[in-house]
């Protein structure tokens, strides 16, 4: 007897780029771009969640992708419910800009939604395989079932996963949605090396070093990165030398503790019950 596949099953796009390890660059990435946004910024200053637990809050950046993609849908509507839940309450006037967030309007519930898209996207093209355009759209189209969860408004959800990326790339060169807060300061230091659990701390060091030196342009220029000659051939270099050796490494190494778990429920253990373990 085989357990239930979830939303999508391992023959979907979502659990053929979402289980690979490089997620985690992904996560490391889309964290800094939500940060940059200074609505998205004041919900996170409300609940604190940087400074009580910043390796949590970067773990939780990946825990609805992770439940709705690997979890059974019971799991996957129970995680998204406990999201929107939470962020019935995040909303306020934002004490930096004047301007009032919530964690349900539209256009920040896309933001978040985008950036992570975007850079799990951009990882597994770069360590993994390129997708064709169609796949990527596919990607997107799968994703629009996550983003409904959460309440965001499929009708104003770019058509294809270009014109997505090119939605966030456009808002990010408007004067001042970009902005340097606590928050996003915060944020940069949990990625340059923060409190991360023991078993990462050897390799975050190159996780860091490949969430800055990949962020587009803008948001390189919120964060004060420093792009020369050297760090953009060194970018070069760690994709072309994750994606050489990826076929060579074992799944404990290359795939998501998630998607390894997600597997055993599907093909031996049915009554496995989802966890959105840190253990990555």
């Amino acid at each position: 007897m085989q357990g239930d596949p979830g939303y999508f099953g391992p023959k979907s796009l979502m659990w053929t780029v979402n289980k690979e390890i490089t997620v985690l660059f992904g996560g490391a990435r889309a964290l800094l771009m939500h940060a940059a946004h200074p609505l998205i910024a004041a919900g996170a200053r409300q609940t604190s969640f940087y400074q009580k637990d910043p390796w949590k809050r970067l773990i939780r950046t990946l825990s609805l992708q992770n439940s709705v993609t690997f979890g059974t849908k019971k799991e996957a509507d129970e995680s998204a419910h406990r999201i929107n839940k939470l962020h019935e309450v995040i909303k306020g006037k934002d004490e930096v800009t004047g301007k009032i967030y919530d964690a349900l309007d539209n256009e920040q519930l896309l933001w978040v939604h985008a950036c992570l898209q975007i850079s799990s996207i951009y990882f597994y093209e770069k360590t993994v395989k390129t997708l064709t355009e169609e796949e990527k759209n596919i990607y997107h189209n799968e994703n629009l079932k996550a983003a409904k969860m959460v309440l965001v408004d499929e009708k104003k959800v770019p058509n294809s996963y270009e014109e997505l990326k090119n939605w966030v790339i456009k808002k990010s060169k408007e004067e001042g949605y970009l902005l340097f807060t606590d928050v996003a300061e915060d944020v940069k230091d949990i990625i340059k090396g923060g409190p991360v659990p023991i078993h990462i701390k050897p390799i975050w060091p190159f996780i860091s070093f490949m969430a800055f030196h990949t962020l587009p342009l803008e948001f390189q220029k919120i964060y004060g990165v420093k792009q020369n000659l050297f760090h953009k051939a060194l970018v070069r270099f760690n994709l072309s030398f994750l994606k050489a050796i990826r076929p060579f490494l074992p799944p404990f190494f290359r795939l998501i503790a998630p998607a390894r778990w997600a597997k055993q429920r599907i093909t031996r253990n049915p009554s496995l019950s989802f966890k959105d373990k840190a253990d990555y």
